[in-house]
């Protein structure tokens, strides 16, 4: 045992943490949990006890509060100059060894001679008259002059339960290098509950040198000032989810009205993944439409997706895009309906192409998909005559001309998924935000119905389930301090939706990261800062409706629940 702890202390290295440059002091009394450290009360989980005559210390709980380092290495614990068999309870004293009766284990936790523990730190230690009552006094640990130093700040060292905690964080290098992490622990913007919380950093610089931990001690206590959904309708940035499990009680919004507007929408989803090459869905328009397709390359080899439009007129005739989103090729199915609409309200500038009488274009064309990847794509058309818009998925060595679409025979749908043309792709919708919370439901199929259309191919009657494809258009009034949330009731969800806030207009990621999975967890997606709000919303190929949109009061600076902490460091 004695060459154990001796090959031990000779080959470990130091480790430390990060301390304030003053002797950390603890008072305490024999088997009284009541301790001062630094003149501030604190409270010891293990108390000093008496064994035998002699005062013992719990070795961990004392290292910690007075911010001393404890290296471990299996069984064997080191402080300072004392290294401590936790199995054994044995001791050594730089590398002597010690009396057996030096450690002891009192309730499961390793206590140690006080006057031991004390050599071991270098540390000063005194007893008043009564022989019970202790001063242990130590200085900070210097650490390696080469390593980088981590240091933050709170802005205040007490908080109420719920209130925010304002961090700033200033490490450094001593010879200037790059901090390229940092590693928190225990660092939460908030604290809900009563007690005292420890929040640790540690930094590593550019030549991957670690700093010692630095920790600051903060105590919640007193009256809230914020539940976790109240703080939520403050602080969550947009696309963060936050908990309410009360979201399916709120009552609906009233004063709704609701229109479709004449915008067909030409949808192919059906065969989902063709085995071969073929037409997927084919119809005529003219003037605007919107085309969604959502289709997985299971050919055995690499294929593409076209849109093709031919000219039915005897006159030029012009196809412009007003809007194109895609996502393609991808293996993940989750990504495709998300990426697709981020594109989608970004935006672009329009084309035009020009077909003759008889003439065939591809209007969209897919990058090659692998055997097993798939592509989604929405895109907004208006075309000054009327065309035929053929669907087509080809092995990669064909090409979308008419001699090869003429060829190619229509393949069945799949029995599972959709295809077909619905003559209104863009709901309407009004409401006034008065009494809140409230919510609004889209894509339940009752107080929401689903569209119906025609499949142009077979001439069967469809109902467009999922609404994919289709465009919300929701004006709301009475927004102005209202806070609005999606919440998904259908199943895993990932979108983005298009907001207009005054002069502001954003898209926004839905949810932040990840998917949106119980309504329990509803994601923010606006604080609304004007009375009309426009939230433009397409539901996400693979995800899954219905989704209420929540509506809360926001709460905001100077109420009862106090300020707004708008600091961000």
């Amino acid at each position: 045992m004695l060459f154990r702890l001796l090959c031990f202390f000779l080959t470990l290295c130091w480790a430390s943490v990060a301390s304030a440059a003053a002797s950390a002091q603890l008072q305490a009394v024999t088997d009284q949990p009541a301790a001062l450290l630094n003149g501030q009360p604190a409270q010891l989980k293990n108390p000093p006890r008496l064994v035998q005559g002699r005062t013992f210390l719990p070795l961990l709980e004392t290292a910690a509060l007075l911010g001393q380092p404890v290296a471990q290495d299996g069984v064997l614990l080191r402080l300072g100059r004392l290294l401590v068999d936790s199995r054994d309870l044995n001791a050594a004293l730089g590398g002597a060894p010690q009396p057996t009766d030096s450690v002891s284990l009192i309730g499961g936790t390793v206590y140690v001679n006080a006057r031991l523990l004390a050599d071991g730190l270098g540390a000063n230690l005194s007893f008043a008259d009564d022989g019970r009552s202790l001063t242990l006094t130590a200085l900070p640990v210097g650490g390696d002059p080469l390593v980088p130093q981590a240091r933050f700040s709170t802005d205040k060292s007490s908080y109420a339960p719920g209130e925010k905690v304002i961090y700033t964080d200033y490490p450094f290098d001593p010879d200037g290098a790059d901090i390229v992490s940092r590693k928190w622990s225990n660092k939460r913007d908030v604290f809900f509950q009563p007690g005292t919380y420890a929040v640790t950093l540690q930094v590593t610089n550019a030549l991957g040198l670690v700093s010692a931990p630095f920790t600051r001690t903060l105590t919640v206590s007193g009256e809230a000032v914020d539940t976790p959904l109240t703080y939520a309708l403050k602080y969550a940035e947009t696309g963060e989810s936050f908990p309410d499990s009360a979201v399916n009680t709120y009552p609906l919004v009233g004063s709704v009205s609701s229109a479709t507007s004449a915008v067909p929408l030409i949808f192919s989803n059906s065969p989902e993944a063709p085995a071969q090459s073929g037409l997927l869905y084919q119809d005529s328009f003219s003037g605007r439409a919107r085309l969604l397709a959502y289709h997985l390359n299971a050919l055995s080899k690499p294929a593409r997706l076209y849109v093709v439009a031919r000219s039915l007129e005897s006159r030029p005739l012009d196809i412009t895009t007003e809007r194109l989103g895609e996502t393609a090729p991808t293996r993940i199915e989750g990504q495709l309906g998300q990426v697709t609409l981020l594109d989608y309200f970004a935006g672009m500038s329009p084309q035009r192409v020009t077909l003759q009488p008889g003439e065939s274009v591809a209007i969209y064309a897919s990058p090659t998909l692998s055997p097993g990847s798939g592509v989604n794509v929405l895109q907004d058309i208006d075309a000054s005559g009327r065309v035929e818009l053929t669907f087509a998925l080809l092995e990669e060595d064909l090409l979308p001309s008419s001699q090869v679409l003429q060829q190619l025979p229509y393949l069945g749908a799949d029995g599972k998924h959709q295809r077909g043309t619905f003559p209104s792709a863009v709901k309407v919708i009004r409401a006034q935000l008065t009494a809140l919370p409230a919510r609004l439901v889209i894509g339940d199929g009752q107080i929401d119905p689903a569209i119906l259309g025609t499949d142009a191919l077979s001439g069967q009657p469809v109902r467009l389930s999922g609404s994919y494809g289709v465009l919300y258009d929701i004006q709301l009034s009475g927004a102005s301090g209202v806070a609005v949330a999606l919440s998904p009731r259908g199943g895993l969800y990932r979108g983005a939706m298009n907001v207009k806030d005054g002069l502001i207009q954003q898209t926004v990621k839905l949810p932040r990261s990840g998917a949106a999975l119980t309504p329990d967890r509803p994601s923010l997606l606006w604080r609304a800062q004007s009375d009309q709000l426009s939230i433009d919303f397409v539901p996400a190929s693979g995800s899954n409706l219905p989704i209420s949109l929540v509506f809360y009061p926001a709460r905001v600076p100077n109420t009862t629940n106090g300020q707004l902490k708008t600091y961000t460091p």
